[in-house]
């Protein structure tokens, strides 16, 4: 068949899309998990350990125990999991949890409302345009200087990543950096190496990221703040070596053009030099400095009102906090990002009408990830019920006791790979396998920080390739180049950031 007639078919004579397999969503993940961890209750005998004077499991002091519950008692817990996984209630005496019941809260509210509230602060901002325009004209200024270019964009998205979870967002960044890459003489897997890579580690060696480090934190029943100076390293160091490894490649097409990966398109070469010539993007405003200044002071405060300055500067774990440390969690940030969301809104004089619809479309889009948080609560509450979570803990007891603290680490990076896989989301990966992972850090007489760490990065390095993924494969896309490509660019780099992981936690975990 001709061009031309294949140009001219109507919708009609077109060949219906090919099927094939799609990896299901996180969503759909996790209402299997649900459904299997249920069916497993019914294999695996319940347990439990004594409690210490702390509240933590004593190891040595596992034994069985009867069900606590019948055939109609489990059956409910299937089906009230949503519901006990977002506003469950633990029982003080028994230990079971029940939205009827009295006690402390057992369920994500807490964070599922953080996650709201930081999903409306962050599409407030978008609609401002200060955040783009910023970005924009970053990326004009230094259209000339192709190494610094790519370093600057590279930093600005590994901040962000590691402060806020910057991953989906970057899809937008595509149809800017891509001919600017070009123009420079670079071909289009530099621009998304820029892109995918800078994220992407920011988003494994998350500080303060909300998504994973403050979801995990929140499972793991810790500060947000503890472990951030492990963290910070981790982040100062693979990033440099990732930025390095994005500017050797681009240096090496600029020089030889026929070592790229990926070869140039028809048209790249004027769309390169449209961008070279292209006009200078429009200056920011004083309304959008004003926003960038208050988006800035609004991350830097939760970081101060969420560090435990007495442990960090004393190196006390047991320190008592001083007096101006704010001890903030999940219920205070999510108030202060509400807050955040309506004074930028005033700022940029999005009028009353386009900031309650803004402020709602945030919410709105961040509803899948709160709703997996949701989920995979549930999932540790059925455990939780059926008392198998300390039976689960038990049977791995015996290797985290037989490791070195220095392994201990690397084995909770190992475990997670699989996992990172399977539920690519960080929030819901984070709910489901903390509750069990954390408590082993207990065992292994090191803090359970330092699990949060292991456990983020081994899901940022999946996430760093991995065709479940919209930022992996909506990239890929947007940028022109195959995935097999991407595979081939960024397998060395994820061996050394793979070997580097292994022996941050590894140190962490021996210094601890």
């Amino acid at each position: 068949m001709s061009t031309n007639q294949a140009s001219t078919r109507t919708e009609d004579e077109a060949p219906p899309p090919k099927r094939g397999f799609r990896f299901p969503s996180a969503l759909t993940v996790l209402a299997i998990v649900t459904i299997a961890v249920w069916g497993l209750t019914f294999a695996i005998p319940a347990g439990e350990y004594q409690l210490g004077e702390d509240g933590k499991p004593v190891a040595g002091t596992y034994h069985h125990t009867k069900s606590p519950e019948d055939f109609v008692q489990r059956l409910n817990d299937l089906f009230l999991s949503p519901v006990n996984g977002l506003y469950g209630l633990k029982d003080a005496q028994s230990g079971q949890v029940a939205p009827d019941n009295t006690g402390d809260l057992y369920g994500s509210a807490a964070v599922f409302l953080f996650v709201l509230a930081i999903g409306a602060f962050i599409t407030v901002v978008f609609a401002t345009g200060a955040l783009d325009r910023g970005i924009a004209r970053l990326a004009h200024r230094l259209r000339t200087r192709g190494a610094v270019l790519i370093v600057a964009i590279m930093t600005v998205f590994a901040i962000l990543g590691s402060v806020e979870g910057f991953a989906e967002e970057t899809l937008g960044f595509y149809g800017l950096v891509v001919p600017l890459m070009l123009a420079l003489g670079y071909d289009r897997m530099v621009a998304t190496g820029t892109i995918i890579l800078g994220a992407g580690v920011g988003v494994l060696c998350s500080t303060v990221n909300p998504f994973a480090t403050g979801v995990a934190s929140s499972a793991a029943d810790i500060s947000l703040g503890d472990g951030i100076v492990l963290r910070l390293l981790m982040l100062i160091v693979l990033t440099t070596v990732t930025i390095l490894y994005v500017v050797r490649y681009a240096r090496r097409v600029k020089a030889d053009p026929s070592r790229s990966l990926v070869g140039f398109l028809p048209g790249d070469r004027e769309k390169a030099e449209a961008a070279a010539t292209g006009s200078e993007p429009p200056p920011l405003t004083r309304i959008h400095r004003i926003v960038l200044v208050v988006v800035t002071i609004t991350f830097v405060f939760m970081i101060f009102a969420i560090i435990p300055w007495a442990q960090v500067l004393s190196g006390d774990a047991d320190a008592d906090p001083y007096d101006w440390e704010l001890g903030w969690s999940f219920p205070e940030l999510a108030a202060m990002f509400i807050v955040a969301a309506v004074i930028v809104g005033v700022l940029a004089r999005l009028g009353e009408k386009k900031l309650a619809e803004t402020i709602i479309q945030g919410a709105a889009d961040f509803i899948s990830p709160a709703l997996i948080i949701m989920l995979a609560r549930g999932v540790t509450v059925i455990m939780n019920n059926t008392q198998v979570t300390d039976t689960v803990l038990h049977s791995m007891e015996g290797a985290v006791s037989d490791a070195s603290s220095a392994m201990f680490g690397i084995l909770i990076f190992v475990v997670n790979l699989p996992l990172a896989f399977l539920i690519p989301s960080t929030s819901g990966h984070a709910t489901l396998a903390m509750p069990i992972l954390a408590p082993l850090a207990d065992f292994a007489d090191v803090p359970r920080s330092l699990v949060v760490t292991a456990w983020q990065s081994a899901s940022g390095w999946m996430n760093l390739w991995v065709p479940t993924t919209a930022v992996i494969m909506g990239g890929v896309s947007l940028a022109k180049v195959g995935y097999n490509q991407y595979l081939r660019f960024a397998a060395p780099l994820l061996a050394i950031l793979f070997v580097l992981i292994c022996a941050f936690v590894a140190v962490g975990s021996g210094l601890s």
